[in-house]
């Protein structure tokens, strides 16, 4: 009985360990999605627009517990770029070129509350790429109703490679799923997409914001 006391209480100990240190949802739910991605789900083309699910449970709502938390939207964001990457093979491509990619910048607009309990669908897919980036828009969609909650646009920072070396490689390529060759869904572009017009103001905001930074004085201070 001690022995089994004992047991109980290290259970106890090491779940609030994994728990206190971690978030262990976030954790255990990207691992499904990536899982999910890359074993279950059918790949696409580089241009298509990928669709993922969630649901706006009691940990994600804001201090009124009326509805998600404005932070839950950005989080919600991580999994909807790894599912694409997986089934793009965009990841892949990065990685085999001996770069990696990150999170450049960001802007969301919220157009109306997600509440508790409600089922969203999230949408994303590349809009535009330059040299150094690719952008990709992101849509909060309510399926009950088809009303889009939020929209967000991302900047993905390639790191010692050309996005037009990386989205000229997958643009012709041919999608695989179980073993067949099928050809994307996409009519495929051979030249870059014109810049959508918020995507112009948005950078021409961060460029402003990146001068205006650069310009600031460096203040040290010194305590005694």
């Amino acid at each position: 009985m001690m022995m089994t006391c004992w047991v109980l209480v290290g259970v106890f100990v090491t779940i609030v360990l994994i728990y206190g240190l971690i978030e262990f949802h976030y954790f255990l739910r990207m691992f499904i999605t990536v899982f999910l991605a890359r074993y279950c789900k059918k790949r696409v083309h580089i241009l298509d627009e990928t669709v993922i699910y969630g649901i706006c449970t009691t940990n994600d709502v804001d201090a009124l517990l009326y509805h998600m938390n404005n932070a839950r939207y950005l989080r919600e964001l991580d999994f909807a770029r790894v599912d694409f990457y997986e089934r793009t093979d965009l990841y892949r491509e990065v990685c085999s070129q001996g770069s990696g990619v990150v999170q450049g910048a960001a802007t969301i607009r919220y157009r109306r509350f997600i509440k508790p309990l409600t089922i969203f669908k999230i949408t994303s897919k590349i809009i535009y790429w330059d040299e150094r980036s690719f952008f990709m828009e992101h849509r909060f969609i309510t399926p009950s109703d088809g009303f889009i909650r939020a929209i967000a646009i991302c900047r993905q920072r390639l790191l010692n490679c050309s996005a037009d070396t990386v989205i000229g490689a997958l643009l012709n390529r041919r999608v695989k799923h179980n073993g067949n060759i099928e050809a994307g869904v996409t009519q495929v572009s051979p030249v870059r997409p014109e810049m959508p017009p918020e995507v112009s103001r948005w950078m021409e905001s961060n460029e402003i914001s990146s001068a205006m930074l650069r310009q600031e004085p460096i203040t040290i201070t010194t305590r005694c």
